[in-house]
């Protein structure tokens, strides 16, 4: 696993965070919070197109890798390549979960789960919350 801030591209201060993003960015974004579940602007979302980072802009998750997974966030079976983001093990709430992190900016996007049953490529629910998200339509 890593340690937070490795790798990271855009480095910036608490401050010029708190300045970029609106209050619940930021919570999420910034401090690993979460959004409530079917609030988001993309959990049942279908348009095509690319979903990068709210906070630097990377290209994370495409369309074609979101599925309805019925868990209130949206849900991918898999990053829109290797290395764009990363992995840390994250033992709060009394639970093991795999926190997923933006590999560009460090900044929190949501969880990854394994073996759930889903019919999917990879058998893994990346659940990320739509706050950490923009939709580019690929048009």
């Amino acid at each position: 696993m890593d340690k937070p801030g490795n790798g990271a591209n855009v480095v910036k201060s608490d401050e010029q965070w708190r300045q970029e993003l609106s209050p619940e960015e930021y919570h999420v974004l910034r401090q690993a919070g979460t959004e409530r579940a079917y609030t988001g602007e993309y959990w049942d979302s279908h348009q095509e197109g690319v979903y990068a980072c709210r906070a630097c802009g990377a290209e994370l998750f495409t369309s074609k890798e979101k599925f309805d997974s019925h868990c209130g966030w949206p849900s991918f079976f898999a990053p829109l390549a290797e290395g764009r983001v990363r992995y840390l093990r994250d033992s709060t709430l009394g639970m093991e979960r795999v926190e997923v992190r933006c590999a560009n900016c460090d900044s929190h996007l949501g969880h990854v789960f394994e073996g759930e049953g889903y019919g999917t490529p990879t058998d893994q629910r990346f659940c990320i919350n739509s706050v950490s998200l923009r939709l580019r339509n690929t048009d």
